[in-house]
């Protein structure tokens, strides 16, 4: 087995052979449809994180809240 880092379109790996199988991220499955690909295994379930320090925190609040909901929005709306 060789494990080989790819940047981009993962799930073209397999499509031009360059790859039996690719791990990736996988949110509704679209684009694995699409490329009439299907996932194998679970691997782990992840989450996204908004990181700030205390002085952006401070100095850049309502920008950073302005990105909070904009977060919130998108996740409501699905």
């Amino acid at each position: 087995m060789d494990i080989i880092k790819l940047y981009g379109s993962m799930e073209l790996a397999p499509l031009v052979g360059l790859s039996d199988a690719i791990v990736d991220l996988v949110s509704t499955g679209g684009t694995l449809k699409a490329d009439n690909l299907q996932a194998v295994e679970h691997i782990l379930d992840i989450s996204s994180r908004l990181v700030v320090n205390k002085a952006a925190l401070k100095t850049k609040y309502e920008l950073i809240q302005n990105i909070i909901q904009a977060f919130a929005d998108t996740r409501t709306s699905d």
